[in-house]
């Protein structure tokens, strides 16, 4: 079986457009939040589902991956190839573009939070928001691309996969993993701050890592669930029903962990005829979308004063075109390159 044919890289494009959603809301000044946050009282939003539902498929593919690697180096290398890249150029953008939107009296060049932007926000963990006069009368004036928050995250979780590379016993791994989804889970219920100060050091909130991490560990167990189509079914349909009972009696927050991830890599892992060649067709574009969407959105806003309703409209096929853009000239020819410390390491032989 071609091994993009399953809905995932669907799914990736929906879980960016949910985040597209919310962001909507909140960058056109609303004052409340969207749809999906109003339907369930609060306990979920779009951007709720698209955030999870990308770190529960990426603990998925990622754990697989280093079952797979033959090293750290290799194994950081396509890590450091699926991230950087894009990144970086979305970086440059921004400071090349931003005198577009710039409104201060110090003029441009002379503004030393320019020169700040890209070198800290490419060390991921200590995140410079926004550059000084760059959409500050925006009806959301805090940062210039908010969705880069995650990334931080999404390499420490890379750290903690790589760690397991040095166990080599499978029944090992498998009691590790699930002990540090008992302990995720536990942290994130009751979210103690004996690691806050360390977090905060770093542009982290404990919080958000707890719970992001239970989520991805939650995606990494899913590696060893092999059933049978027929099984598959049944736990989609059981899982739905149960996510939609909790959020009904308002305890989505205990049992969000079990039902999230076993929704999204068991419909992941199907191949729906049309939906398995979204990848084939326009490619893997979620990442690009997720890193432009917000400044996209803001720079509409700065221009042109919308509605919720317009911002998403007008937002989203711009941000799925910079995100095909990105993923065609960008991610893509960098991940031509993955196998080149395995050339290597073949040459040295």
């Amino acid at each position: 079986m071609n091994s993009r044919s399953n809905n995932f890289d669907f799914l990736r494009l929906v879980f960016a457009s949910f985040v597209v959603i919310s962001h909507s809301y909140a960058l056109s000044g609303a004052a409340h939040g969207d749809l999906l946050s109003q339907l369930t009282s609060g306990q979920m939003e779009f951007s709720y589902l698209g955030v999870h539902g990308f770190f529960i498929i990426s603990g998925y593919l990622i754990f697989k991956s280093l079952l797979r690697c033959k090293s750290l180096p290799d194994f950081y290398w396509k890590r450091l190839l699926r991230l950087f890249p894009a990144l970086l150029v979305v970086l440059f953008l921004t400071v090349l573009l931003a005198p577009a939107v710039y409104e201060s009296s110090v003029p441009y060049l002379q503004n030393k939070s320019v020169y700040t932007y890209i070198p800290q926000n490419i060390t991921l963990f200590f995140r410079q928001k926004g550059i000084d006069g760059v959409f500050e009368n925006n009806p959301y004036k805090h940062s210039i691309n908010g969705s880069l928050w995650t990334i931080c995250y999404e390499f420490s979780m890379y750290v903690m996969v790589s760690l397991l590379f040095f166990i080599r016993e499978k029944t090992f791994v498998k009691t590790v993993i699930i002990l540090l989804f008992i302990s995720s889970y536990l942290l994130s219920l009751f979210h103690p701050y004996f690691l806050h100060g360390l977090f905060m050091k770093m542009e982290l909130g404990s919080n958000h890592f707890y719970n992001l991490m239970c989520f991805f560990v939650g995606g990494m167990i899913m590696t060893y669930l092999n059933t049978n189509k027929r099984t598959e079914n049944i736990l989609i349909i059981l899982s739905f029903a149960v996510l939609i009972a909790s959020v009904y009696l308002n305890i989505n927050q205990y049992t969000c962990y079990i039902t999230l991830p076993l929704l999204v890599i068991l419909l992941g892992k199907s191949s729906t005829r049309y939906l398995n060649k979204v990848g084939e067709t326009i490619g893997d574009t979620s990442y690009g979308i997720y890193i432009y969407s917000f400044p996209i959105q803001q720079t509409l806003m700065y221009f042109v004063k919308l509605d919720t309703a317009m911002l998403f409209i007008l937002s989203l096929p711009l941000s799925i075109l910079f995100g095909y853009a990105s993923w065609h000239l960008i991610e893509k020819k960098a991940l031509e390159y993955k196998d080149l410390l395995k050339s290597k390491a073949i040459l040295t032989e």
